[in-house]
């Protein structure tokens, strides 16, 4: 009796080779700033650069501390990321669930609409959003950072996909016929179902306020985020020659909080990948 050859279910070099490729090229920013922050000035500006650790990071992070407010731009920056990523997942989530349960008219047309917002560059708002915040009053102000990103076209796409298949239908009725208002509905049966999602879109929103480098800078000048003061360090230097040694563990040092993040909450991201592949 001949018996049927099967394909091994393991994945193969290829697949350990570009999972590997990608680790080390995610990996290698970090690592350059963490390398060219712990040499110093004269060691930086060498070629060939120097490829592995120093023994200066700490003495370049206390020049860090010496020359910005280190302290208070990574405070105003955890402000700003943490209300924006809280503003995002709870809106994104109420707007998906009325375009993933709710039958209004028009539905399908303002979701369209909503997809293609982000086709549009960010660097086209960059004008109208400072004149507005001008108008406003609210250049130099954290305000000014936070409010054109309370809200994302993409966190209501990604909430309105995740609810469609994580809330059945026959639940929101069941809810209703035990007398359940919309409201007590989406916050008793809907939230809870989309903690997975809700977890992975916080990640992603945090992370990405807290990388934006452009919107920062043409609208703050005095008030100081981590952005601002990692341009302040880039001017330090004498001369025409800029400080990389000293940018670079600034930069290193901003990313501190992201990894602690990520180490935090890696569990509850890895379980909301997870149930999305085992729902697919």
């Amino acid at each position: 009796m001949r018996t049927r050859t099967r394909f091994s279910d393991r994945p193969g070099f290829l697949v350990y080779g570009l999972l590997g490729a990608f680790v080390i090229g995610s990996a290698l920013p970090l690592y350059w700033s963490f390398v060219i922050g712990s040499h110093t000035k004269g060691e930086a500006d060498n070629f060939p650069p120097p490829i592995l650790p120093g023994g200066h990071f700490l003495e370049n992070a206390q020049r860090v501390l010496d020359t910005v407010d280190f302290w208070q731009a990574m405070l105003n920056s955890i402000i700003v990321s943490t209300v924006c990523a809280v503003s995002v997942v709870f809106f994104s989530t109420l707007a998906g669930y009325a375009f993933a349960k709710l039958k209004f008219r028009g539905s399908n047309a303002l979701m369209a609409f909503v997809v293609l917002t982000m086709a549009v560059p960010v660097q086209l708002a960059m004008v109208p959003l400072f004149i507005l915040m001008r108008d406003y009053g609210l250049l130099d102000t954290l305000a000014a950072v936070a409010l054109p990103t309370l809200v994302t076209a993409f966190g209501v796409f990604f909430m309105r996909q995740y609810l469609l298949d994580a809330v059945p239908d026959e639940l929101i009725e069941a809810a209703r016929v035990d007398g359940c208002t919309q409201i007590r509905t989406f916050w008793t049966v809907a939230l809870p179902a989309a903690r997975p999602a809700a977890a992975i879109l916080f990640l992603f929103t945090f992370m990405q306020v807290w990388t934006d480098y452009m919107w920062p800078l043409v609208a703050l000048q005095k008030t100081e985020t981590l952005q601002i003061a990692l341009d302040r360090l880039a001017l330090t230097g004498q001369g025409q020659t800029t400080d990389y040694a000293l940018v670079l563990a600034g930069t290193a040092m901003a990313t501190i909080p992201l990894l602690l993040l990520f180490v935090l909450a890696g569990r509850q991201l890895v379980a909301g990948i997870m149930q999305g592949a085992v729902k697919g």
